[in-house]
């Protein structure tokens, strides 16, 4: 990637995500020649130091895309994004929204790269990032439905504090000073609570929902059976899934396993013989989606079993938001040819 020319702006600097972002961006250094840092007037003025670089964060506000930008980076929650991302995509730039507000909006492409990355040039100004279970669930799901056709999916989830921003992190830590929970309706210490978002008048939560809902706009496969339990464990960083599947096809497991390891972005950790399985400990600071306990499910004609780990604040939020706009320079770069 040549002709650094490009501009970039994050919203959301300062928080949870914003910060990772930083770190993932230091590191896959794109060709980008301007770096411009947005939050809340809270957070405005303060000072980000950046490959080198000391960077003010700045307010912002309604005419802030006006200077024009490529590319901006959301991750500052659903209202900020419904307010500013189509101001900024009206100024010419495309937006990479982390918040789940065009996340099931039909003009919306919602993107893993490693999964659909064709979607992203469907885009009329704004890209969606799926929610952080949902992208590491699919980075697993789809070489297994190219090859086997997914009939039927149980989703169950040990999802990490940080998911619930610095407050839910804040509350672990809190936790263990003996200080009372602020973020979670009960502590999180030595629990697990199934309750993840906002319970919905059908007694699933709105993340059960969102799970069921995206994986069935990014297979492409609307009336996909899906069922979802989503629980926030006293774990700090690194969602952990077990995943159920029945296919259509039947399949060999040795082909099934080697058709994982052969997957873009995914990395099979299954040796039980010696205690090799993914850990949230181990996915800790990576953008791949490990995978492991790789068994049959003997209950059904053709069923399979996956423990599925990710960095739930890298490749489930910074990383592919990041990832999306290197493929959004690629496709640039290859029209200009």
């Amino acid at each position: 990637m040549e002709n650094k020319k490009y501009k970039l702006a994050l919203v959301g600097a300062t928080g949870l995500v914003g910060r990772t972002a930083l770190k993932v961006l230091e590191e896959k250094k794109l060709p980008i020649s301007e770096y411009i840092f947005f939050a809340s007037s809270r957070s405005a003025g303060s000072l980000i130091k950046f490959m080198g670089k000391d960077y003010t964060v700045r307010e912002l506000k309604e005419d802030s895309f006006d200077e024009g930008f490529d590319f901006a980076i959301f991750s500052a929650g659903g209202e900020t994004s419904k307010k500013f991302s189509p101001i900024a995509a009206k100024k010419g730039c495309v937006v990479v929204d982390n918040s789940s507000a065009f996340r099931m909006d039909e003009n919306v492409p919602l993107v893993v790269p490693e999964v659909n990355p064709e979607e992203i040039k469907t885009n009329q100004g704004i890209i969606a990032n799926p929610n952080c279970s949902t992208i590491q669930a699919v980075v697993a799901l789809k070489p297994l439905d190219d090859k086997y056709k997914i009939k039927r999916i149980v989703y169950s989830t040990y999802q990490a504090v940080s998911g619930a921003g610095q407050k839910g992190v804040d509350d672990l830590e809190n936790g263990m000073k003996g200080l009372p929970n602020k973020k979670f309706p009960h502590p999180i210490l030595n629990n697990c609570l199934p309750h993840i978002d906002v319970f919905l008048d059908n007694g699933y939560t709105k993340e059960e929902e969102k799970m069921i809902n995206e994986t069935r706009k990014i297979l492409k496969k609307p009336d996909l059976k899906i069922t979802a339990t989503t629980v926030r464990v006293p774990v700090v960083n690194s969602h952990s899934e077990s995943i159920n599947i029945e296919f259509e096809n039947d399949f060999d497991l040795e082909e099934l396993v080697n058709t994982l390891k052969n997957a873009p972005g995914i990395i099979v950790q299954d040796d039980v013989n010696n205690n090799v399985y993914p850990l949230a400990t181990n996915a800790n600071g990576y953008d791949e989606v490990y995978v492991g306990r790789i068994r049959r499910d003997y209950s059904v004609e053709s069923g399979i079993n996956l423990w599925v780990v990710a960095d739930n604040i890298r490749k489930g939020a910074a990383s592919n938001a990041i990832q999306i706009v290197e493929k959004l320079i690629e496709h640039h770069m290859a029209r200009a040819r």
